[in-house]
């Protein structure tokens, strides 16, 4: 009688070594061109904050707070969404049109170990732009931490959410201008309307309700919260949402890798 193959714990039977050259891969891929990938966002960032520093900041407060140290988290969080999105939705579809995805496909990873390599790899770039903002701006407003632990986890949260949008973004997408469209039409609205810039109280009421359905005002929320110590929406709801919300977009994430979605045909 033939004995039962044992089982290895899904941890121990891991290809750590596959996960972690796929990661150093999208890693190196982007360090490449550290101007347009690392440089250029903090400088966009400064000039957000110039900008609408001048046009609504002077002596003006927001919940008692000078109104660039109200927005500095929001900016802030707005490029951990856009940077972990655009990596790894422009590493997936340029794989795609340039025929190189069988190049990751190919060696020994599962469609969880895939997942895993290539979100973190885009949530590596949303939080390392993050802390180089962060530095910037520290030379330039005062910054207060009010709980790391809130910063920590809202900043990863959030990273690994946006680079699970944009795996998925990435997969779905046939050509640069469907990654276009969800950014324009999904990531900067959501950004936008969330209280990145002034507070979503100021909205029309309707917008207000809409706003607290919105991930990404959670997600600006609890970063503020975690500098200032002030919130708009209930922190313990959006530390729910967060985790769920990632749940779902990993899943979504594994099997789109699963059934080999636009990159098996």
């Amino acid at each position: 009688m033939q004995a039962a193959p044992k089982i290895r714990p899904a941890l121990t039977g891991a290809n750590w070594r596959g996960i972690w050259t796929l990661y150093s891969k999208e890693v190196r891929r982007y360090l490449k061109i550290f101007g347009q990938t690392l440089l250029a966002p903090i400088i966009t960032t400064l000039l957000f904050l110039t900008v609408f520093g001048v046009a609504f900041g002077g002596n003006r407060t927001v919940g008692g707070l000078p109104y660039v140290e109200f927005l500095a988290p929001g900016l802030l969080m707005m490029t951990i969404l856009q940077n972990a999105f655009a990596n790894t939705s422009v590493s997936l579809i340029q794989s795609k049109l340039n025929l190189n995805i069988i190049d990751t496909l190919m060696p020994p990873l599962s469609p969880m170990e895939l997942t895993v390599g290539f979100v973190l790899g885009g949530a590596t770039r949303g939080l390392m732009v993050a802390i180089g903002v962060g530095v910037s701006l520290a030379f330039i407003i005062p910054i207060q931490i009010h709980s790391v632990g809130a910063i920590v986890f809202y900043a990863v949260g959030a990273a690994l959410m946006m680079g699970s949008m944009g795996m998925m973004t990435g997969i779905w997408a046939e050509k640069f201008d469907h990654v276009s469209t969800v950014t324009n039409f999904v990531i900067l609205p959501l950004s936008f309307l969330s209280g990145t810039f002034f507070p979503i109280t100021r909205f029309p009421e309707i917008l207000q309700t809409v706003s607290h359905f919105n991930p990404f005002f959670y997600l600006i929320d609890g970063l503020r919260f975690g500098f200032t110590g002030q919130s708009d929406g209930s922190i313990e709801i959006g530390v729910g949402l967060v985790i769920i919300v990632n749940a779902v977009l990993w899943a979504i994430c594994y099997a789109m890798f699963k059934i080999g979605y636009k990159i098996k045909e």
